[in-house]
């Protein structure tokens, strides 16, 4: 029987759905929200702690059923104290590496190789009624208030730990998502259950391709212990892709026939660690609030959480329209996924599974090209399915073409010009060119950005502005180092004498990504004598 390609691939999405609902049965996925019904609530609507993801990450006492029903018996008495029943009943949580000191002295280096002690965590006791998720295996938290680990952030802090020849991490880390997508079904934002709603940018095949490079003579091994990996988190973001509708799930279905991917939080609800922003975004919006909710956290699906990139206006939160957007990034993830599935089955023998995601992925670039392409920008763009547009947003999301090779010669030409002329700043890329008190817009430079414009401008020998990017963040990245001590989440690229800013929390220190991606330059650039930091200025 020859079956067609959608026929075929709708068959192994089922094979592979049914075997993922059957581990999911397994497993509870009670979040604080769950646990402490009214408690939760009030707790966050009150702002009692400064971080909405404080009281989510707290560790209760007890029982949660005693510690509601305490509250149900006590919230309206006179002298009840909102404040005074947490701290009872609640441990706090701390935050990562807050207790070390650094030694400038000794270098960046140095400093990078001793936070890997610091920000690492060794397999989890499981502890019940926590929102962690527990581990098998060690891994490496961001720092700050991240003190869980976050699925893309991991990719960009393997890059590090495989320069400070800590590729037992990277083994590790790899493991731990393998684990997190065989018990769920796919990897999800962090391992906390309020984050099983949703996903992040589908770095997984990357890092599988970091440690089969690693692993050298045992490539094919860890290649076909992951397949099924790589075919659930395919299901993950697949899934629902040959109904009918227009868009369902992460699917969007355009008129020519293409299938592309957009960012889709399973739930319509505040988020639980920023509860209290986004009922005052909703409340701002003025639209179903449902509907802003599920932008929202799609939003933060993307990682990007927030960018101009994401509304409607430009400019303002309340305007968000993530799930609208078909993100030009995200697709050329799933582009990169697609290819390893096909390495995979070929190495597997299976010859038409093989052949079929080549296919797939020479779909996925021809819908790439044709609607993410602006010839009268010369910029890759996301593009908006519902209003059948290319949304306005100039960002660095337009160089992922260049770093999975899908851009033509003369598109990389134009896209290097632009960052050459409006993105890049005395500290490194700009993320976007507005600047709207969102955190991913400008001034603000972030780690994994810088990383994939300076890999992806080498990927068409554009060496001079890939060398001057690098040199630029480097510089900016240690100049804060020599001054404070801390390698930070994101910098102020436009002027390095700043902090960065903006967004829901203040800038946090540690920190996972930007140590990874700055030992990568450093080695990349050839930087020998890595101690001597002043030699930089």
């Amino acid at each position: 029987m020859n079956l067609k390609p959608t026929s075929f691939l709708s068959v192994v999405l089922i094979l592979i759905s049914l075997a993922s609902c059957k581990e999911k049965k397994m497993v509870k996925h009670d979040s604080p929200r769950d646990l402490y019904p009214a408690l939760f609530e009030a707790v966050q609507s009150a702002g009692i702690f400064e971080d909405s993801k404080t009281f989510p990450d707290c560790t209760p006492k007890g029982k949660p059923d005693d510690i509601i029903q305490e509250y149900r018996e006590n919230k309206s008495k006179p002298d009840f104290n909102l404040h005074d029943f947490v701290e009872k009943n609640f441990e706090l949580p701390d935050h990562a590496g807050s207790i070390y000191k650094s030694d400038i002295k000794a270098g960046v280096e140095a400093h990078i190789n001793e936070l890997w002690k610091v920000l690492q965590r060794n397999p989890d006791k499981y502890a019940q009624y926590t929102s962690l998720i527990s581990l098998p295996f060690p891994y490496i938290v961001p720092g700050g208030r991240f003190r869980e680990i976050y699925y893309w952030d991991s990719y960009f802090t393997m890059l590090g730990l495989e320069e400070s020849g800590r590729g037992d991490l990277v083994e590790n880390m790899l493991n731990n998502f393998a684990f997190l997508i065989r018990t769920y079904g796919f990897i999800p934002n962090g391992n906390r259950t309020y984050y099983l709603t949703r996903s992040q940018p589908p770095y997984f095949s990357l890092m599988l391709k970091l440690l089969m490079e690693n692993k050298k003579g045992k490539a094919d091994s860890v290649l076909k212990a992951n397949l099924d990996v790589l075919e659930k988190e395919y299901h993950f973001w697949m899934n629902n892709g040959r109904k009918k509708e227009i868009a369902t799930g992460h699917v969007v279905h355009l008129p020519d026939g293409s299938v592309m991917n957009r960012y889709f939080d399973a739930g319509d609800w505040p988020r639980e660690e920023a509860y209290n922003e986004d009922v005052t975004t909703a409340v701002e919006s003025k639209r179903p609030k449902s509907e802003v909710y599920r932008d929202l956290r799609s939003g933060a699906e993307s990682g990007w959480d927030f960018s101009s990139r994401w509304f409607a206006d430009g400019r303002s939160l309340p305007t968000v329209r993530t799930t609208a957007i078909i993100p030009v990034d995200l697709n050329c993830l799933l582009y990169h996924l697609e290819q390893m599935l096909a390495i995979a089955y070929n190495r597997d023998g299976d010859g038409r599974a093989h052949k079929h995601m080549l296919e797939q992925a020479r779909l996925r670039k021809n819908a790439i090209l044709r609607y993410c392409w602006d010839r009268n920008t010369g910029w890759f763009k996301d593009y908006d399915w519902k209003e059948k547009v290319q949304t306005q947003s100039l960002n660095l999301a337009a160089t992922y073409p260049l770093y999975f090779k899908i851009a033509t010669q003369g598109q990389a030409d134009s896209v290097a010009q632009l960052l050459n002329q409006r993105f890049l700043k005395p500290g490194g890329l700009v993320t976007t060119l507005v600047n709207t008190g969102q955190q991913w817009d400008s001034p603000n430079g972030w780690a994994p950005l810088q990383w994939m414009a300076i890999a992806g401008l080498k990927n068409y020998n554009k060496n001079d502005l890939s060398s001057e990017i690098a040199d630029r963040w480097s510089r900016q990245n240690i100049r804060v180092f020599n001054k404070t001590g801390k390698l930070l989440e994101k910098y102020n690229v436009t002027d390095t004498t700043l902090i960065a800013g903006g967004g829901e929390y203040p800038n946090q220190d540690g920190f996972g990504w930007t140590n990874g991606v700055l030992l990568k330059i450093l080695k990349m650039e050839g930087k020998k004598d890595l101690n001597k930091t002043s030699r930089f200025f």
